[in-house]
Order: structure tokens, then C-alpha cells, then sequence
């Protein structure tokens, strides 16, 4: 869930991380990208620490308020729903993973080949691979570190000196990760005997991305019908026409802010992203919750909990085809359906306990931020 200060990121580093993971320990890979996927993407809008995201939706958030004259929210509106939303749903996950996942794949039967091309590798050698992989990680971290956290580095806004925000090191995240696992693969290899000079790396390199081809291709189709959906303007109109059934409700507060997460659920299958879809729906939903006397900062946190659990199950999420990917290097006869069925029992238990959540929180009256309380 930490992975979401990266943006993106997570999906393409901790999922297939997370498959490894358990396959060195002897679980069943699909489990472990399971639950990473689940971590990564069915809870994107939790997080313990302050996320890019945060400051985008936040903006959002404003420009909607402005628009019935009340007082802009800042970034942490959200920060103790976000925090304490972290934990339970790292709680849940866990137990979906541990008692419905893995009992249903059962032991993992197949086999996986150390080391490149086939090539067997001895103990030692592994042993010496994983410490000059260390090395090379931490001579990378130290040089980063270097050029991002010294007074007047390059990595740092050259205005304000900051870090975090819209600043080179930010906007360099994925290219710093990527960069990292290269040269600990590189330092791996060289001490592990896989990789004897550069051909070798450009060889590695090679192969690991001819195996992205079909993603490739997969990603082109669903850009385009992605594009021509937004083209006809169907959510907006789906988005417009469930507002306007809610708004036409005579229900109390709490009842329409569980009537809006469940609109956010549904549309959120046929608009994954949470930027894009809070850009339609804010201006429509913030005045309509304004005039009912419900606080900005309450319907961004309801936001929150309808956006994210379905993002795993949705065909039109752009990086499924590459967990798919991912599935088939352990079970070839992976597909959308198998990896869309992995992922409901986390969906399901993700979106029933975050909406408990958010219950107690709105009953109790407990601050969604520092000095902003939930209500109406």
C-alpha cells in the first residue's frame, strides 16, 4: 500500500516481487501476487504517509468547492482516515491471502530453473551473487541519496529546495527504482558467474523485455477502447444520471455517502483511474453533498473507499494484461479470468471492511485530518 508515494510504480516492481517472494519460501507465487496486487491496487487511496495523489485529488477537491464559494481543504484532510485505513486493510488482506487464497491454489507443483538460460547455479556462487547485489544496491542508494537530500542537490525543486511534491526527484521515482534493480541484477550476475561481460547484460536485458511484447500489444487494444469509451462520453452521462438519482433522494447523510460509494464502485469498472474519475465526479457530487450540509473533506474520504477495491477486478485496469503476464510465468494457463477470479475475494473483503470503516468513523464523529472533522 506504501507503494502509491511512487504512483505507478507499484504495480510494475512489487507484484512480480511479491510472486518471488513467496516462491523462495516455498509458497504458492500466485498468492504472493495476490496479495501484493490486492496491497498495490485495491487499497491505492491508503496510505501512512502523504502521496502525490493526495495533492492531485485535493486540487480537485477545490476547484469543486469553488465552485459553491465554500473554504479550500488541504492535503491532510485525509491523513488519519488514510493512515488507519492502512492498517485494517493491510490486516484484511492478509487474512484473505492466508485463509481463502492460498488454501484455494493449494501447493504450488511447478518448478523454476535458477539463474539464466537453464544454467544451474551452486550455493556459493548464489551466495556470492546476493552480497555483490548488495553492494551495488547500497552504492546506489548512497549516490542518490548524494544528488537528492544535500543542500542544493539536483533532485531538489531548485526554487523552494524541497523533495517531496512536484520536484526532479519525484518526477524521477520510476527511472531511480529501475535504475536500482539493474545494477543489483547487474552486481547479482557478476558475482554469481551469470554474467561474464556486457553482451550478457545486453542479452538479459533483451530477453526480459521480448517477453513483454504481447503486453505490449494487449495495452495498444485497451488504450483504444479506452479512449473511444471517454470519446462517446458515456461516464459522464453515467456519472451525471446516478448523481442526479441520489440527489433526488430523500435519505439522510450517512445513507447517500454509502449511496455514492456503491456509484463509485460501479463506475469505477469501466474508469479505473482515480484522477480522471474524481475530474468527473467532483464538481458533480462536492456541490450537490455542499448543499446538503455534508463537509468536502467527509465526500473525498467517502471517495476513497468506493474507488480503489475494484480497481483488481476490472478488465479495463491497464496493468491486468501484465499481472496476467506475470501469473502465466508460474501457470501458462493463466488468464483474465483466472487472475479477475484470484482477486474477488480481496474486493469483496477490502470494500466490506473499509465501508465499516468509514461507518464508525461517521457515527463516532472522529477527525478525518489534522483539524478536520468528518460529518455534515
Amino acid at each position: 500500500m506504501l507503494s502509491s508515494i511512487a504512483s505507478d510504480a507499484g504495480y510494475l516492481i512489487l507484484i512480480p516481487l511479491g510472486a518471488a517472494a513467496f516462491l523462495t519460501l516455498g509458497r504458492h507465487p500466485l498468492a504472493g501476487m495476490a496479495a501484493a496486487f490486492a496491497g498495490v491496487g485495491a487499497a491505492f487511496g491508503a496510505n501512512l504517509l502523504i502521496t502525490p495523489i493526495d495533492s492531485m485529488i485535493t486540487e480537485i477537491t477545490n476547484e469543486a468547492i469553488a465552485l459553491v464559494g465554500g473554504q479550500p481543504i488541504t492535503i491532510v484532510s485525509n491523513f488519519y482516515f488514510g493512515a488507519v485505513s492502512a492498517i485494517v486493510l493491510a490486516i484484511v488482506a492478509t487474512i484473505v491471502t492466508e485463509r481463502i487464497v492460498e488454501p484455494r491454489l493449494g501447493p504450488y507443483t511447478g518448478k523454476s530453473v535458477n539463474g539464466t538460460d537453464g544454467e544451474e547455479i551452486n550455493e556459493a556462487d548464489e551466495a556470492r551473487g546476493l552480497r555483490y547485489s548488495l553492494i551495488a544496491f547500497l552504492a546506489v542508494a548512497l549516490f542518490i541519496s548524494l544528488i537528492t537530500f544535500l543542500p542544493g542537490a539536483p533532485l531538489r525543486d531548485p526554487v523552494t529546495g524541497a523533495i517531496v511534491g512536484n520536484t526532479p526527484f519525484m518526477d524521477s521515482l520510476i527511472f531511480i527504482i529501475s535504475l536500482s534493480f539493474l545494477i543489483a541484477g547487474i552486481g547479482y550476475g557478476l558475482g554469481a558467474g551469470t554474467i561474464k561481460n556486457p553482451n550478457d547484460v545486453i542479452h538479459a536485458v533483451t530477453k526480459t523485455f521480448s517477453g513483454l511484447s504481447g503486453l505490449i500489444f494487449m495495452l495498444l487494444m485497451i488504450s483504444q477502447f479506452i479512449a473511444f469509451f471517454n470519446y462517446s462520453n458515456i461516464p459522464t452521462v453515467s456519472a451525471v444520471a446516478m448523481a442526479d438519482i441520489l440527489e433526488r433522494a430523500n435519505v439522510g447523510a450517512l445513507p447517500l455517502l454509502l449511496g455514492m460509494i456503491v456509484v463509485i464502485v460501479l463506475l469505477n469498472l469501466i474508469i479505473p483511474g482515480v484522477v480522471p474519475k474524481w475530474a468527473i465526479f467532483a464538481p458533480v457530487f462536492i456541490p450537490i453533498f455542499f448543499r446538503l450540509g455534508v463537509a468536502p473533506q467527509t465526500v473525498l474520504a467517502a471517495y476513497r473507499v468506493g474507488d480503489s477495491p475494484a480497481n483488481i477486478i476490472t478488465p479495463l485496469m491497464v496493468y491486468l494484461p501484465f499481472v496476467v503476464t506475470i501469473a502465466q510465468r508460474y501457470n501458462r494457463e493463466s488468464g483474465l479470468g483466472t487472475i479477475v477470479a484470484l482477486m474477488l475475494p480481496y474486493t469483496a473483503a477490502l470494500l466490506i471492511a473499509w465501508v465499516l470503516l468509514f461507518i464508525v468513523w461517521f457515527v463516532l464523529g472522529l477527525p478525518l485530518g489534522p483539524g478536520y472533522p468528518v460529518g455534515a
